[in-house]
């Protein structure tokens, strides 16, 4: 079984943000990083030599998609909702935060309602 690399820097915060989230957990299914809620995946993260993820967004996908660094989640996924971006190397204070809303948006539309109802109640 390989070791899975520790994140550095914004893909760190991603993690810590995505876990942070009620009954979110980590799993590690086909060797990439997963992050899932009543076990359905919510963001897909890989940190090597740069940063991508792919999350659900049934509502911002059309926007995210109109960024030169997103793309349809591939594996059918896209047409599902699902985008994947490889982030830039330099990230502004507003690209941080509109990720981690993605990551946000994504956690909301698969989790079961009385799970994301924790978010108001917390």
């Amino acid at each position: 079984m390989s070791k899975t690399p520790k994140l550095a820097g914004f893909a760190a915060e991603m993690r810590d943000f995505a876990l942070a989230l009620p009954e979110a957990t980590e799993e590690f299914p086909w060797g990439e990083r997963a992050f899932k809620v009543a076990k359905k995946a919510f963001v897909f993260l890989r940190a090597e030599n740069e940063i991508s993820f792919s999350v659900k967004l049934p509502k911002s996908a059309v926007q995210a998609l109109a960024l030169p660094f997103a793309s349809p989640t591939h594996y059918g996924l896209g047409k599902h909702g699902w985008v994947t971006f490889v982030l830039p190397r330099r990230l502004s204070a507003v690209l941080r935060k509109q990720c981690l809303d993605w990551i946000l948006e994504s956690y909301v539309s698969v989790a079961p309602k009385r799970v994301s109802a924790k978010l108001s109640s917390g």
